[in-house]
C-alpha cells in the first residue's frame, strides 16, 4: 500500500545543537502511528516539519506524495494538523473560529456550514459553539484545534497531544473518534499517554536525542521487556543504565 506520510532522513539543526537526526519512516492509509520520545526528542520538530511549518536543514518529507518544502500547498490540503499549543483567536466564539478556519480552506455558504457543523459534532462542541474560546477549559480548547484539524476532512492527520487535557470520558470520545477514522486515514499521533498508544496505534516508534530507536507494533514493543508492559520498555530505551550507556 502507498505511504501517505513519507520522511527520508530528515534533520533539523538549531547552530551547534542537532535536534533531530537523519529520522526516516513512512506512514500508510490504515496506520496510526505512535510517536514517542521523552521531552525534549524531537518530536515536536519533526511533526513541525512534516506540517510545512520549520524548514528541514537536510532530508525530505511528503504528503499524499507532495513535497512539503516545493510543493507545500498541495501538501497542507492534504494534512490535518493539530500542534502542541493550538493556536486560535482567543476572542471569537468556536463557531466563528472554525467559520473562519473553512474560510482559509476556500470553503463558502452551505458548504462552509456543513464542514463546520460535522468537525463541531466529531469533536463535540455543540454546548459551547457559540462561548468565545477564551472562556473554555484547557481540554475543550483541545477539542477546538482538534476540529479545525478534521474540518477539511484530510487524509492525512498528524495530532501533538490530542487528548492534553482532557478528561477521562472526554479521551474515551477522542480515542473513539480516531479509530473510526483511522482505516481511511494516515495518523501520527504524539503522546506521553502509553495506554493511548495500546488502545488506538497499530504501530509505534520511539525517538531519543532526535533519532529513531524502536519502530514496532505495541505488541511487539511491549514484549522486549520482561513485564510485557509498554512504559517499562519506554523507560530501557530512553533512559539507558549507566552500564548499558557506557
Amino acid at each position: 500500500m502507498a505511504a501517505l506520510i513519507e520522511i527520508e532522513h530528515l534533520s533539523k539543526r538549531f547552530g551547534a545543537f542537532t535536534a533531530v537526526d537523519d529520522v526516516s519512516f513512512s506512514v500508510a492509509r490504515g496506520e496510526v502511528l505512535g510517536f514517542l520520545g521523552p521531552n525534549g526528542a524531537g518530536k515536536s520538530t519533526t511533526m513541525k516539519m512534516l506540517a510545512g511549518f520549520v524548514t528541514p536543514s537536510d532530508g525530505q518529507a511528503r504528503i499524499c506524495g507532495h513535497d512539503v518544502q516545493a510543493a507545500g500547498i498541495a501538501a497542507r490540503r492534504c494534512l490535518g494538523f493539530l500542534p502542541e499549543g493550538a493556536p486560535t483567536y482567543p476572542e471569537m466564539s468556536v463557531d466563528a473560529f472554525l467559520r473562519f478556519a473553512a474560510a482559509i480552506r476556500g470553503y463558502r455558504g452551505a458548504e462552509a456550514s456543513e464542514r463546520v457543523a460535522r468537525a463541531i459534532d466529531l469533536t463535540t462542541l455543540a454546548g459551547v459553539r457559540l462561548q468565545p474560546i477564551e472562556t473554555l477549559s484547557k481540554g475543550f480548547k483541545r477539542r477546538v484545534g482538534l476540529a479545525q484539524a478534521l474540518l477539511h476532512d484530510p487524509p492525512v492527520l498528524v495530532l501533538d497531544e490530542p487528548t492534553d487535557g482532557l478528561d477521562p470520558n472526554q479521551k474515551f470520545e477522542v480515542r473513539s473518534l480516531i479509530a473510526g477514522m483511522a482505516k481511511e486515514k494516515a495518523i501520527i499521533i504524539s503522546t506521553h499517554i502509553l495506554e493511548e498508544v495500546e488502545a488506538v496505534c497499530s504501530r509505534a516508534i520511539i525517538i531519543a536525542a532526535g533519532r529513531v530507536v524502536a519502530d514496532a507494533t505495541p505488541g511487539e514493543l511491549a514484549r522486549r521487556h520482561p513485564s510485557g508492559k509498554l512504559d517499562d520498555v519506554f523507560r530501557a530505551i530512553t533512559n539507558p543504565s549507566p552500564s548499558r550507556a557506557a
